[in-house]
């Protein structure tokens, strides 16, 4: 799937150059595992969020699909993982899909790609952190480049964090996670949950990885 739209980043395209004098689309995959719906519609947030940027071309594939079209993801310029967080940990379709790309590994196919991760659990913690991590130092394994959500907590709404409560639903990175976007669904079924806020945050992620892969492209290109 691809969707193309407006840059928020300004005119993306305009000194991005190809042999032609023009500059080609940068290629983002979002890869991704969903184990009840939740972490599906995250997926798809920061899908979104990239392929609003200008000059961004996306894809969204889960990782049986990934599998199957591994050979595709060496032609991306950015790969964003993501998986629920079960047990404290990644999940088994996103281990399996990790351990079927060692084969990159080996040829560094993926070496200075841009890479990005996010997670859902069912409570603000979930130890999330150790699913994120986990997606971290597989990037890294693979020589590349990881972006980080740049985002302080309760970003949209600054005084929520001198409440007692903290941030509420609306709010965008209100679990305060500055390595990738987490969200907490808690026994709500989707399309209830995540909450918009954590869906907001998803997406702009998905345009801050878009942002950064263009500024990487570009300067390769010369």
């Amino acid at each position: 799937m691809t969707f193309l739209g407006s840059c928020v980043f300004g005119n993306c395209l305009s000194d991005k150059k190809t042999l032609h004098g023009r500059y080609r689309m940068s290629k983002i995959i979002v890869v991704y595992h969903s184990g009840f719906g939740h972490t599906k519609l995250q997926a798809e947030a920061v899908y979104k969020g990239a392929s609003s940027v200008d000059g961004i071309e996306s894809s969204l594939l889960t990782t049986a699909e990934a599998i199957e079209r591994m050979d595709e993801l060496d032609d991306a310029d950015a790969i964003i993982f993501g998986c629920p967080t079960y047990m404290g940990n990644i999940s088994a379709e996103m281990k399996r899909f990790l351990e079927e790309a060692v084969k990159k590994w080996f040829t560094l196919s993926w070496k200075d790609k841009v890479a990005g991760a996010f997670t859902n659990s069912s409570s603000f913690s979930g130890d999330k952190f150790n699913t994120l991590m986990g997606l971290v130092v597989n990037a890294m394994q693979h020589g590349m480049i990881f972006v980080g959500t740049g985002m302080f907590p309760a970003a949209n709404d600054p005084d929520a964090m001198k409440k007692i409560e903290g941030p509420g639903p609306e709010t965008h990175n209100r679990v305060g996670s500055f390595i990738g976007p987490m969200s907490a669904s808690f026994q709500v079924d989707p399309p209830a949950a995540p909450a918009r806020g954590d869906i907001e945050t998803a997406e702009a992620y998905g345009q801050r990885v878009a942002g950064i892969t263009l500024q990487f492209v570009r300067g390769r290109q010369g």
